[in-house]
Parts: structure tokens; C-alpha cells; sequence
């Protein structure tokens, strides 16, 4: 029996499991995009996610965790090993204190909030993905990120469970501690809330959620804004004397203005095409490849970096690629 069956039987035998062998992963993004899992395992319980990852571990197959997968870039390859999800959806409150697993969806957890009129949320609704992922890149717009909210997360760390303060979890712009510890498994989070009236919130909600669908329709196939914008700080005066005025918003500077001035909408490789409207916006139309997605993705970061010295980020995960050192990028 080779490692992959023996390990596919193990994990088989934990209760309150989904385990899966050759499942598609472009199910599990929203790309739609991506190769089979050799194994893929489910669950909603905490407790049996750790069963899951010791013994993934311990078969000495490469291994990846996923959340909602709204940010991954699966290889058309996909992945050969086992890839972890856990489901937990919870969300308790008391007062103003809330109680949410990082399987909860972030519109899920914005509409408990606005429809108990806890303050804090209303402005990432329609952002997609779990509130794991949020919590791991400091999601956020117009001008709130999730970071002002979490006051706890409890997270695996690959021996325990263990728990950050707001302060422990560093968090900065569209980064956290557990981006630079991609091995850290965030299981729930803590967040305090400002009491507000649930009409108003829905109100702010509903408005920003008709702009957002504007922009990213629901049944697009992409992960949003695929580069991070730049913190106006960070970049060197000489590019800085060449933004115009009215494009900074809030000490930030859009990617999609340096993508513009590159010449990125519009552009398109087999199924994968930058939108004619938005040029940090990435889609599939509808049977683009991961080779597509990544060809695209690293034109544009080419062109920006020739243009103006600066490097374009990635908010994209990637799974199944080999990165330099033989590993997996995850």
C-alpha cells in the first residue's frame, strides 16, 4: 500500500470527516480554476482538523490548508498531497462582544452584525471569503479593516491551540502575523463592536454592497483585486511626484492606476482577461487555465516593475506551484 492510500485510509477513519481522493480543486475556488487533490479532507470540528493535519503530516506528504478559497490560484496540476479545509460556521454574541469561527463566511458575519446593530462591519460587506482568510490579511475598505474589531484569535499552531491579543496578531495593512507563519491555523476570533441602529447599518450596507457588485458582479469568476494598492509612504518620491492628486485616497495609491498607465485592461491570455473597466480586476471567462491566470499576472507585475521601479504584490495565494527552494507556495 503506498503513503497516499495509507494516509487516505487514516483519515478516513475519523468520525465527523469528509474525506475525498482526485476531487477537483477548481470546485473549491473561485476562479474555478485547478487541478486534483490527491486527498481532501472537510471537516467542521476543530478538534478533528488537528486528528487530520497530524496525520497528513506524519505521511510525509506535502500538505496545504485552504479556507473559502475566494484567493487561491491552484496549479492545473493541482495538488499532490492533502489539502486540509475546516468548515467551522459559529457565530455567538453577547452585547457587544463577538464570538466567530474562521469558517464563517465575511458576508455572513457582516449581516449578523448590521441585523444585531453592532457597529464595525457594515463597510466589508461584499467582500468574499471566510472570516479566517479576512482575519489573515486584514481585509478591509473604505477605509476599516477587520484589524479594529478582533480584540482575540485562537489559532493552531502546529503543536497547540493557542491565543493572540489584538496587539500579538501585528497586523498592517492587508498583512498579520499569520501571513508571515502561513503554518499558524486560525480557528476562531474575538471581535468587540460599537453599538449602532440596525436601519442605518443596513442602509451603509446595501449602499456599498450595490457598488461593490458593480464592480466585481457575484458570479464572477475571480478573487477580486488581485494586487495590493500601495501605501503612498512606501513609494519613492520620483513615482510619487507623478500620481496625480485626485488618485491618492486616504494615504493609499490604487495598483489599478500604475495597471492603467501599463496598458493592463483589457489584456487577455486564452480565457483569462483583465476587465475593460478595472485594471487590477483578473477573471476567467469561463475556461481559463492557472497558466493563463499566471502568465497575465506576471505581464502585469513586469510591466509596473519596468515602468516605475516599484513591485506590484499579490493578494493571491498559490497552490500547487514549486517555488525555488523545491517546496510547495501555498
Amino acid at each position: 500500500m503506498n503513503a497516499t492510500q495509507e494516509t487516505y485510509n487514516k483519515l478516513s477513519a475519523l468520525p465527523d470527516t469528509a474525506v475525498l481522493s482526485n476531487v477537483p480543486l477548481s470546485l473549491y475556488t473561485r476562479f474555478g480554476i485547478g487541478g486534483p487533490a490527491d486527498i481532501l479532507v472537510d471537516t467542521p470540528d476543530p478538534a478533528r482538523f488537528i486528528d487530520a493535519w497530524r496525520i497528513a503530516h506524519a505521511s510525509g506528504l506535502d500538505t496545504v490548508v485552504i479556507g473559502g478559497g475566494t484567493n487561491l490560484v491552484v496549479s492545473d496540476h493541482g495538488f499532490r498531497g492533502v489539502v486540509l479545509k475546516l468548515s467551522n460556521n459559529a457565530i455567538r454574541s453577547d452585547g457587544v462582544h463577538v464570538h466567530v469561527e474562521s469558517g464563517v463566511s465575511l458576508q455572513a458575519l457582516v449581516d449578523s452584525t448590521v441585523d444585531a446593530g453592532l457597529k464595525g462591519l457594515e463597510t466589508m460587506t461584499g467582500i468574499p471569503g471566510s472570516t479566517g482568510a479576512a482575519i489573515y490579511g486584514n481585509a478591509g475598505a473604505y477605509g476599516h479593516s477587520i484589524m479594529e474589531r478582533v480584540s482575540r484569535v485562537t489559532f493552531f499552531d502546529g503543536v497547540w491551540t493557542r491565543e493572540f491579543t489584538n496587539a500579538q496578531c501585528e497586523f498592517h495593512y492587508r498583512e498579520s502575523v499569520f501571513k508571515r507563519h502561513k503554518e499558524w491555523i486560525i480557528f476562531s476570533a474575538g471581535l468587540t463592536m460599537d453599538p449602532g441602529d440596525p436601519a442605518e447599518l443596513r442602509l451603509t450596507a446595501d449602499r456599498i454592497l450595490a457598488t461593490r457588485n458593480r464592480k466585481y458582479p457575484p458570479a464572477m469568476k475571480c478573487a477580486g483585486s488581485i494586487f495590493k494598492n500601495f501605501l503612498l509612504a512606501d513609494l519613492p518620491p520620483g513615482v510619487v511626484s507623478q500620481i496625480p492628486a485626485n488618485v491618492i485616497i486616504e494615504g493609499k495609491v490604487p495598483s489599478a492606476w500604475f495597471l492603467e498607465q501599463a496598458g493592463a485592461k483589457g489584456m487577455c491570455s486564452g480565457g483569462i482577461r483583465v476587465a475593460d473597466y478595472h485594471a487590477n480586476l483578473i477573471y476567467n471567462e469561463g475556461q481559463g487555465t492557472a497558466r493563463e491566470l499566471v502568465e497575465i499576472i506576471s505581464e502585469l507585475k513586469h510591466r509596473v516593475e519596468s515602468r516605475w521601479g516599484i513591485p506590484l504584490e499579490e493578494e493571491v495565494q498559490y497552490v500547487g506551484f514549486p517555488s525555488p527552494n523545491g517546496t510547495v507556495t501555498i
